[in-house]
């Protein structure tokens, strides 16, 4: 009987034993479990980290990439709309050439008809009709009545001078005009040309920004791709986490339920951490904006006197136009030209016409003042007063003076 109740408890221990080294091995291999999807998170959130940072960086490039897209945008829109204005203005000027033409073969038709008048006259007079005219001077009744027809035929030959110096003046002076209006013309075609040119620059810029934009598109869709596989990875392993820790606390609380002597240690100081889902912080920084004229007449903003801008502007006339150019010297074109004048007066203004057209203030032409800056479609001059401009005009006239007025005026801005 005592042998039969020690063959029981021994097979109670080693109940117990085999019960105990179970929940060991089970607590170790869960141990291990959750050490791994604990690994595994850790590398996926970084991952994560990592590819939201990329996600923010893309996303700034792409913002301040629409930002310059916008902003050729705004130059390509004011460029085409000056060359609908110097096409205007074009048509305008060949009306005027072909007038002036029509005027000038009338005038010279004119000349030569009263040249050949004249000559007919003379030739008469003086080779055919040299009896006639001497006996119409022998024919004179007195001293009074012969000096009348002297008077009288010197009278016709001055008449005949005359009107064809009038004529020839005349032929002149509408030459002229046509030479002035051929000139003005070549220039607005020089001005179209530039800006056909700055038109097919700005268009291949955007083209190429707007291909960048596709880049960063296509960069930002894998980014996005790879965080939400990642999101997706640290999720999964928040689940098996949660999972081991829950088997892990239904084992210990098995294990104290048995009552047995056997003492079991078991501390879950487990932590669980709550998903992380990787955020993107986007901030739509928008800068921009557009300077106010500040009215059709304000005052002068610096102590730089308008009057110095173009005396110092006058002393390069004479000098080249040079396209692209900036040096008063050695040449420049119409902004290069503004540019570098206002420059030594330390005013900081863009290389561009059409940006110019912005620059300042507005001021009606009606209160332009000396060293105001009068803005024309595609082109730029100094305000001298009086009605009057100083500007690098032309590669074929360079650097020069002419009436404000010459052609449709924009706007009249005021930098000082």
């Amino acid at each position: 009987m005592h042998r039969k109740k020690h063959m029981w408890k021994m097979r109670l221990v080693a109940a117990g034993l085999v019960a105990i080294l179970g929940i060991s091995c089970f607590q170790s291999a869960s141990a291990s479990a959750l050490s791994k999807a604990k690994n595994k998170k850790s590398e996926a959130q970084t991952a994560l980290d990592n590819a939201n940072s990329d996600i923010e960086n893309i996303q700034s490039q792409q913002q301040e990439l629409q930002s310059q897209i916008d902003a050729l945008d705004a130059d390509l829109v004011n460029i085409i709309m000056n060359l609908d204005i110097l096409e205007g203005e074009l048509s305008d000027k060949q009306t005027e050439l072909d007038n002036v033409t029509a005027q000038l073969a009338q005038a010279q038709e004119d000349e030569q008809n009263q040249y050949d008048a004249m000559k007919k006259r003379i030739v008469y007079m003086y080779e055919n009709g040299d009896d006639s005219y001497i006996e119409a001077l022998v024919g004179a009744t007195d001293f009074s009545d012969l000096l009348n027809r002297l008077e009288y035929a010197q009278q016709i030959y001055d008449y005949d001078r005359n009107l064809l110096t009038q004529y020839q003046e005349t032929v002149q002076q509408v030459a002229d005009l046509k030479s002035q209006v051929e000139t003005e013309k070549a220039e607005l075609e020089e001005v179209q040309q530039s800006y056909q040119e700055q038109q097919a620059s700005y268009e291949s810029m955007i083209a190429e920004k707007q291909s960048q934009m596709s880049d960063f598109d296509t960069q930002l869709a894998s980014a996005q791709s790879l965080a939400a596989q990642y999101k997706a990875t640290v999720d999964e392993q928040n689940e098996i986490i949660r999972q081991e820790q829950a088997a892990a606390a239904a084992a210990a609380a098995q294990n104290n339920n048995k009552g047995n002597n056997t003492t079991t240690a078991n501390n879950n100081n487990g932590n669980t951490t709550g998903n992380n889902n990787g955020s993107n912080t986007g901030g739509d920084s928008t800068t921009g904006g557009s300077t106010g004229g500040g009215g059709l007449n304000p005052p002068f903003s610096t102590s730089v006197s308008g009057s110095d801008v173009v005396s110092y502007a006058c002393q390069f006339i004479g000098n080249p136009y040079v396209w692209g150019g900036e040096s008063l010297t050695n040449g420049a074109d119409c902004s290069g030209f503004i540019k570098s004048v206002y420059a030594n007066f330390g005013i900081s203004l863009p290389h561009s016409s059409v940006a110019l057209q912005r620059a300042g203030s507005e001021v009606s032409y009606e209160n332009a003042q000396p060293g105001d800056i009068v803005c024309y479609a595609g082109h730029v001059a100094i305000y001298m007063g009086g009605g009057q401009i100083v500007h690098a005009s032309s590669p074929s006239t360079g650097i020069k003076t002419g009436s404000a007025t010459y052609r449709s005026i924009i706007s009249v801005r005021r930098v000082l």
